[in-house]
């Protein structure tokens, strides 16, 4: 995250934001599931195949609509490449807004495809060479930078990154308390706040790429 200008820093933290805010919705509407981090997924998996295998089926649909949602977003990526980041955004806007509607409507499935669909395709915003540059619904390679760098630093070795790898962790972590107040408290307009957010990240990587053509 750190070789990226500040514009494109702080889209990627509030992708992040973003990202926290829908997993924290969904890990309360899936009674303990995610949608955005599969690793806890792929352990629920586990876990549920040896103890109570009838329940598998949750954690596998949930992994595979997140692999059908890095699909879409990497088509959609791929076709505009000029304006990768917006497509992708525009993508993971719809599919938030479909899960909104399906909690209007009183669709937990709906909720949760909708959820899982948009945060695989979001991972897509910042792609370089054909592949994830930075993830931003997970934070394994954050936190495993944040150590990296704490470790150059008590060995006196240089290393880039450190600051912004923390800010990429606080923006999830700060969109997941945000998430679970807001669906705790408010639970018929939670789902809306995070079609809003993706809206205006949406605005904002509009105007990145313009500013770069």
């Amino acid at each position: 995250m750190h070789r990226y200008d500040p514009p494109r820093r702080l889209l990627g933290y509030g992708i992040a934001a973003l990202a926290g805010f829908v997993d924290a919705a969904g890990f309360l509407a899936a009674d303990g599931y995610f949608v955005s981090f599969m690793s806890g997924n792929t352990t629920r998996l586990g876990v549920d195949l040896a103890t109570r295998a009838a329940e598998a089926v949750t954690p596998v649909l949930l992994i595979a609509g997140f692999v059908v949602g890095v699909v879409a977003g990497a088509v959609a990526a791929e076709r505009v490449p000029a304006r990768r980041k917006s497509a992708v955004l525009a993508l993971a806007a719809g599919l938030i807004g479909t899960a909104a509607l399906g909690h209007a409507l009183g669709s937990p499935v709906l909720f949760l495809a909708g959820s899982v669909l948009a945060m695989g395709a979001i991972n897509n915003a910042f792609r370089r060479d054909g592949e994830v540059a930075v993830g931003v619904t997970y934070m394994t390679g954050a936190l495993v930078r944040l150590g990296q760098g704490l470790a150059a630093r008590i060995t006196g070795k240089p290393f880039a990154g450190s600051l912004a790898s923390l800010m990429l962790w606080a923006s999830l972590a700060g969109g997941a308390i945000l998430g679970a107040i807001a669906t705790t408290r408010a639970p018929a307009a939670a789902p809306w706040i995070p079609l809003a957010g993706a809206s205006v990240l949406l605005w904002g990587a509009t105007r990145i790429e313009r500013q770069q053509l």
